[in-house]
């Protein structure tokens, strides 16, 4: 295939993307460059139907490799990439998101696109021409897809709207929304802010969605040059395409499941509104049961009566959309914009630093804080991030949660993203590192899910670290808002507190977090063909009432962050010293540090600022080496009197006293006594300790002493000896 290069102008940089030079056996592969970011994508369609599946089998891997920006792991032991990063698993969701809405329903062929850096310029973040990539390639394949889409990033420096924005930019704005879809409609969107105004952030989504322009025709330029014709979606389905007579038949049992569920499903569902997941899912078997004894007497075989009960999970799902929309009836009876029941909790156990259990009608989260020292910081060691992390939030979504039994094992894909979304949705809010010094870990076990468990934990995260007592500005509730639609009328309703049997088709999940004041974090996707602005402007506002509702049942429990850390917490004191004298601190080989947390069993962090963190849950432990470091890097100053030096050093000239850990200065022989010294050991030996008082620091930081001037300061009466030695006012010996 011969080599073909497109490109368009875009935010101040050129986006380039060239087909037919590399991975020409994929279905459909580019490479798409922005500033000096190269990535390749690939989408690739398996050739035989996956059996026994009742789901669409598309698999997106975002894979990030150190070479592309010219790094070699850090361990020594291992060498090749590892397991990908949170961010990298959080980039491969996102695509995943923005593209799986656009696949033909009944596709049970496996499609995977797999996205890889080549070339990071750590300017550009990957992210953006990733997923631009993805879109080119599986616009130009034979896949069936309904794209194109773009993707694009908005910040928002000074006031002032911007697109793409580099990392260095991206530090400076108070926004960072990416937006995937359509000029018309969005189908994806993240967005992280600092508390933004519902409003601000609909201009920044609709700014960012006018952008998209130039990214569209650029791919629709690639794909009417170079695209294959695109394979019909029933020939991807794994089943033999039926004839007339099968499709009528078909088509006859889906009418007797529909009159059936007409019939019956209003009692069964909507009346008396079942109030929990469980008894709905009973109610639904039940009517299942009911309809397959009804087909059985009237003849129909067991492979027809299979046909109109698999219909009937399509059909009730139909039927829920339809109640909401023509009657605005949910299935537990609550309005539209009406919120589960809530209910708060903090403090439950006694020995961790923070607790918060937040329940949303069935969803249950229990939320616990770790507070560490400086050294529990996490080590960044990915293609892009290096550093340490110092906040961290950790999801778990056992099986249990939504009653079931399963594998418990590593942390999957979606506990990553729901992590990572509450883990962003509090960072605005946080103390900085200079107010609050402690590493802080957030685990929030899901202990029952019907409904948007990752916005559960943005409140119980936030219960349990005002429980914990991190000075957070405010606390963040989040809730999940949900849709549903019908794509032939155009009509729709915005459903508030999203559950169960209403994420059907022509819904949305559009998870909101905030505080009073604002947005924090967005997480859109929908299994719509993409949002039109005012459904978007709709739920921003109906969202931000919701979350009002929230916070007010969190602000009952507990107003604002405990003025005490726990007992059991450990405390940490901050020491600034001259960066000169860090060596004292450290000492030879790391010799002095590792005696004084050794000997008082604290943690010490030193920074090359000069700051020293010490951190120890025993306050004894913790006051010692404070007062250690601080008399090793003490600057001595003339006039100062020490009550006790001890003696080091015996020279002829006089003697070398300690007077601080690590810092010691002379006395001359002309300075042990108020009489002519013959010999510095008549007077002192190695061991003793004695009064001294600092006389001068020379030009050259030499520390002068004077035992004599001690003496006198503190009306001691030195007696001289009647003969060589240490008379009877002499210094006592150590122990």
């Amino acid at each position: 295939m011969e080599a073909k290069r497109f490109e368009t102008q875009w935010g101040g940089k050129t986006l380039t993307i060239e087909t037919g030079k590399l991975a020409g056996q994929a279905n459909g592969a580019c490479t798409v460059r922005y500033g000096d970011t190269v990535v390749l994508a690939t989408a690739t369609l398996a050739p035989k139907a996956r059996e026994s599946v009742d789901f669409f089998p598309l698999s997106v891997e975002y894979e990030e490799k150190l070479y592309a920006a010219g790094k070699i792991k850090s361990s020594r032991f291992i060498k090749r990439e590892g397991r990908p990063t949170d961010e990298a698993v959080m980039t491969g969701r996102m695509i995943d998101r923005s593209i799986r809405p656009l696949f033909p329903y009944g596709v049970r062929h496996d499609v995977q696109v797999v996205i890889e850096c080549l070339c990071a310029d750590l300017e550009n973040d990957t992210d953006i021409p990733s997923l631009v990539a993805a879109s080119c390639a599986l616009q130009m394949s034979d896949i069936p897809w309904e794209g194109p889409i773009g993707g694009i990033r908005v910040g928002r420096i000074g006031g002032e709207l911007v697109i793409n924005p580099s990392f260095e930019a991206r530090a400076k704005s108070d926004l960072d929304v990416v937006v995937a879809g359509t000029p018309e409609k969005a189908l994806m969107i993240e967005a992280n802010a600092k508390e933004v105004p519902e409003k601000e952030m609909y201009e920044a989504i609709m700014f960012g969605q006018k952008h998209l322009r130039e990214v569209i025709a650029l791919i629709n330029e690639v794909a009417a040059a170079v695209g294959k014709p695109k394979r019909s979606a029933t020939s991807l389905s794994g089943k033999p395409e039926e004839t007339a007579e099968q499709k009528k038949e078909h088509e006859m049992l889906a009418m007797k499941a529909q009159t059936f569920l007409d019939e019956r499903m209003p009692a069964a569902i909507f009346s008396g509104p079942k109030p929990t997941k469980g008894e709905r899912k009973e109610a639904m078997s039940a009517l299942k049961k009911e309809l397959d004894a009804k087909l059985t007497s009237e003849g129909l075989t067991e492979e027809q009566r299979e046909v109109a009960i698999d219909a009937c999970d399509d059909l009730m799902e139909a039927a829920v959309s339809r109640a909401i929309l023509e009657r605005g009836q949910r299935v537990d009876g609550r309005s539209l914009t009406d919120v589960r029941a809530l209910t708060a909790e903090v403090g439950l156990l006694p020995r961790t630093h923070g607790t918060g259990l937040f329940s949303r009608g069935e969803t249950q989260i229990l939320s616990f804080v770790t507070l560490g020292a400086p050294s529990d910081a996490q080590i960044l060691d990915g293609m892009e991030e290096t550093g340490k992390k110092r906040y961290m939030h950790h999801y778990n979504f056992p099986p249990y949660s939504v009653g079931e039994t399963g594998r418990i094992g590593f942390t999957g894909r979606r506990e990553i993203g729901h992590g990572g979304l509450a883990e962003r949705a509090l960072m605005p809010v946080l103390p900085e590192k200079e107010k609050f010094p402690y590493v802080i870990r957030v685990v929030s076990e899901c202990l029952s899910s019907n409904g948007s468990s990752s916005q559960g934990s943005i409140c119980g995260s936030s219960l349990a670290l005002m429980d914990a007592g991190v000075p957070i500005t405010r606390p963040v509730a989040g809730i999940a808002m949900g849709l549903a639609s019908d794509e032939k009328t155009g009509a729709y309703k915005v459903l508030t507190d999203l559950q169960d049997l209403e994420d059907g088709d022509g819904g949305m999940d559009f998870k909101i977090g905030g505080t009073s004041v604002g947005i924090t974090t967005i997480q859109l996707d929908t299994k719509t063909k993409g949002l039109i602005p005012k459904i978007v402007e709709e739920t921003l506002q109906q969202g931000r009432d919701a979350r009002l509702k929230i916070l007010d049942v969190m602000n009952a429990c507990i107003a604002a962050p405990r003025a005490e850390l726990s007992p059991y917490a450990p405390r940490i004191v901050t020491i600034k010293i001259n960066p000169e004298l860090i060596r004292n601190v450290i000492g030879p080989g790391g010799k002095m540090i590792n005696k004084i947390i050794e000997e008082t069993g604290v943690s010490i962090d030193v920074e090359n600022d000069g700051t020293v963190t010490i951190c120890s849950v025993n306050k004894a432990g913790l006051d010692k080496a404070a007062q250690w470091v601080s008399d090793l890097t003490r600057e001595l100053k003339a006039g100062e009197l020490f009550k006790e030096g001890k003696v080091t050093r015996i020279m002829d000239f006089g003697a070398f006293v300690e007077v601080l850990p690590g810092q010691e200065g002379l006395v001359h022989i002309s300075e042990l006594a108020p009489w002519r010294v013959g010999k510095v050991t008549d007077i002192v030996k190695v061991g003793d300790v004695i009064p001294v008082k600092v006389s001068e620091i020379d030009e050259l930081g030499r520390v002068n002493l004077s035992y004599k001037r001690a003496c006198q300061d503190l009306g001691i009466t030195q007696t001289p000896p009647p003969g060589a030695g240490n008379g009877g006012s002499g210094p006592r010996r150590m122990p």
